[in-house]
């Protein structure tokens, strides 16, 4: 599921918007933050702040007057929009961003690579082949790197609110993980009070 965040003064055009995205496009929810892709309406200012928060994250620009350059992040659609053609534009953004080298997270001295369901140690070059599911995982912790996220945030947004994932379930998903990828010089993994929380760079490994 992608998660995009759309930013727009126009309260009934981004309203319509959203609409539209999820009339043709089923597998995406709404978020607020740690997006996906972002969409942002007319606002140039907004745009720059959002690029300096996310600049990792893929941006579709629209307006009637762009001069972005465009790439696998920012990308520039002038209105009026051609619903067919934003919603193309839309599905190859993620993909683009899933299928290249933009799409790779690091994070302590590891590379996921989600499309190739792997993940790289840059010290050892050791490449380790992971489950779809425990690239999921990972990447929900990316998205919320610096906080603790509780098994029923797992729950819902990696199980998609499957009620008959018990939690044991996710406990040895997370221990497999550790297992596949963890060394005893470096770990993947932080645990407190139930929730996980992934380690990156300036972390204390404790």
């Amino acid at each position: 599921m992608a998660d995009i965040l759309i930013f727009g003064d126009n309260v009934e055009f981004i309203t319509d918007l959203k609409d539209q995205i999820q009339r043709f496009i089923s597998d995406v929810q709404f978020v607020s933050d740690s997006p996906d892709l972002i969409v942002v309406d007319e606002n140039k200012a907004k745009y720059a702040e959002l690029r300096q928060k996310y600049p990792n994250v893929p941006i579709l620009m629209l307006g009637t007057d762009l001069d972005l350059k465009d790439d696998a992040l920012n990308i520039s659609i002038k209105k009026p929009l051609r619903l067919m053609a934003f919603l193309d534009v839309v599905r190859a953004a993620n993909h683009k961003l899933d299928h290249s080298t933009d799409g790779y997270l690091r994070f302590n001295g590891y590379e996921l690579r989600p499309s190739h369901k792997e993940i790289a140690d840059l010290q050892t070059l050791k490449t380790v082949k992971l489950t779809e599911r425990e690239v999921a995982i990972l990447k929900y912790l990316f998205k919320n790197r610096g906080a603790y996220v509780s098994k029923n945030d797992l729950q819902t947004n990696v199980w998609q609110y499957n009620e008959e994932v018990a939690t044991h379930t996710i406990e040895t998903h997370i221990y497999r993980l550790r297992q596949k990828v963890e060394t005893n010089a470096r770990r993947l993994i932080l645990t407190d009070n139930g929730g996980y929380k992934l380690i990156t760079d300036g972390d204390e490994d404790d």
